[in-house]
């Protein structure tokens, strides 16, 4: 009894006792985003470091270590910024609390030490390591650079490294570059002798939709994408009718290269002056006037064949793989139905059919206001167009078009349903067509399949030779979630569409942007992808096809 009585009493004693914690030790982590390291751009986000400290102290010196298949004096600079107890970046650059620790100018060694003196506070704080590229670097490889070491005034910390890679590729066109606001809307072609052309909205005093001050830019790169030539404006109306160049846009344009003779299309659309929401055409518009519409928001357009009644269906043509280009063809009395409410390019890219037959991906709002997706296409060269029926009865909007093995046209469109829907039905609306569009049939897939945010997205085929045999496989890019705009991804099919690999998609940048995107064929192993990232405006990138097969 005694002995348990004793037992009972030491019990009795520890409960009473204060709990005794070990205080947690300090420690050092790394996160990697799967972002691209841009060529362009000044500061590229490459990993964040956060340091957990049980008491205050003074960061010394951190060591990164880089591998992988960039040359190392490929890199411009390195640098160590501080954000304080901020995880994010561009958050406290804007609030002013970035401070510079060390940085590291080319060449680089595989391991670097930056050192420096920053005090640090107990608890969490926030480094990024930043880095620039030379104008030389291959925009094609990647790179794997972690940090290794921590070093304090008073102890070590080591750091688990992570081996993602980023991929390199080039900021095409950046916020306020070249006194333009913003770029936004991309196209991509391949031109026969092999140029690629990218296309893009010149949205020169803000970011917001048509009606505005935008022309249709091009970026024209010689070398399969490695080097781009200065832009050049191809679509731009002035101040056509007297009014002010911010009641003249044109956007959302399509580039369409014919095959058979190299000739190449751009597409756009024009608004003049602006239709109020009761579908009234203001005038007296001038610079000061705040009036704005845009042509899918209420009555913004409306029936009929004029200016002042409807938007416009512009059309430029280039005889010298994009050098220079004819005034704009007004394809608008040619083409819209004259109750429809709307004709207007689908932007990106358009197809040449193995016949021949020129194709556009088309789009509108019918009688009704209601929106569609449809074809337009011309069967002699460009001289005449004709537009299709819609493909679908579901309200539709940006779209592109691809032929399959059979000589099926297959259409895979943004569908309006999917901004409310998260279940297992969202997904891209896609119908086929055998006779130019006068019939439709959904496809299996539709909306089972390619998940979307409602945003524009991208389809194309590639066709290549491997082992002496001539294949084929459908690639498509859009923001892989049903939400938000992000995990811009490249997926392929096998099948012409009838399945789409799931272990063989590739992400490309996992952060939120506008989402666009446009695929196009470089060469038999290259594809090339230009999109709107989370890194710049407009980002252009290259994927090896063995990377997808």
């Amino acid at each position: 009894m005694k002995a348990i009585k004793r037992i009972l009493n030491i019990s009795i004693l520890c409960c009473l006792l204060p709990v005794i914690t070990v205080a947690q030790a300090s420690q050092a982590t790394q996160k990697k985003y799967k972002i691209p390291v841009l060529k362009g751009r000044a500061n590229n986000p490459v990993l964040r470091i956060k340091i957990e400290l049980n008491e205050a102290a003074e960061l010394q010196q951190i060591d990164i270590l880089t591998k992988g298949t960039l040359r190392l004096n490929d890199i411009q600079d390195v640098k160590l910024l501080a954000s304080g107890t901020d995880s994010a970046l561009f958050k406290a650059e804007k609030a002013g609390m970035l401070r510079l620790f060390a940085a590291a100018n080319a060449p680089l060694k595989e391991k670097t030490s930056l050192t420096g003196n920053l005090p640090l506070q107990k608890g969490i704080n926030y480094l990024w390591l930043t880095l620039s590229l030379k104008a030389t670097a291959n925009a094609a490889s990647f790179l794997n650079i972690n940090a290794t070491l921590v070093r304090l005034n008073k102890d070590s910390l080591k750091i688990t490294p992570d081996n993602y890679a980023n991929r390199l590729g080039i900021a095409l066109r950046q916020h306020n570059q070249d006194q333009v606001h913003t770029y936004r809307i991309p196209g991509l072609a391949t031109a026969n002798d092999g140029t690629l052309l990218g296309i893009y909205d010149v949205r020169r005093d803000s970011g917001r939709d048509l009606q505005g001050n935008i022309d249709i830019g091009l970026s024209r790169s010689l070398d399969k994408g490695k080097t781009w030539q200065p832009m050049q404006i191809v679509m731009d109306m002035g101040t056509w009718g007297n009014l002010p160049e911010k009641f003249n846009g044109v956007s959302d344009a399509n580039i369409l290269v014919d095959k058979k003779t190299g000739h190449i299309f751009i597409a756009g659309l024009w608004m003049y002056g602006v239709i109020n929401e009761q579908g009234k055409w203001l005038e007296g518009l001038t610079e000061q006037s705040k009036d704005w519409n845009h042509q899918w928001k209420t009555k913004g357009s409306q029936p009929g064949f004029e200016p002042k009644q409807t938007a416009q269906f512009l059309i430029v043509k280039s005889t010298d793989h994009g050098k220079t280009w004819s005034k704009p063809v007004n394809l608008t009395k040619m083409c819209k139905q004259e109750d429809w409410w709307l004709w207007a390019p689908a932007p990106g890219q358009g197809i040449t059919m193995k016949n021949g037959t020129l194709v556009f991906p088309t789009q509108g709002r019918n009688a009704s206001g209601k929106a569609f997706s449809n074809l337009t296409y011309s069967s002699d060269g460009g001289h005449t167009w004709k537009t299709s029926r819609a493909a679908t009865q579901e309200s539709t909007t940006e779209n592109m078009v691809v032929e399959l093995t059979d000589g099926t046209l297959m259409l895979n469109m943004r569908s309006n349903a999917n901004s409310k829907d998260t279940s297992s039905t969202n997904g891209r609306a896609i119908a086929i067509t055998n006779n130019m569009g006068q019939d439709w049939t959904l496809h299996p897939t539709s909306h089972q399949a390619l998940p979307e945010p409602t945003c524009m997205a991208s389809i194309i085929r590639h066709d290549f030779v491997q082992n002496g045999k001539k294949r084929s496989v459908l690639l498509f890019s859009n923001p892989d979630a049903k939400t938000a705009r992000k995990n811009m991804t490249i997926k392929v099919s096998y099948d012409d569409g009838k399945t789409w690999s799931s272990d063989k998609k590739i992400l490309l940048d996992e952060e939120k942007s506008r989402g666009y995107s446009c695929l196009t064929s470089i060469d038999n192993n290259t594809i090339g992808i230009l999109y709107e990232g989370s890194q710049a405006d407009m980002v252009f990138q290259t994927i090896k096809l063995d990377e997808l097969l």
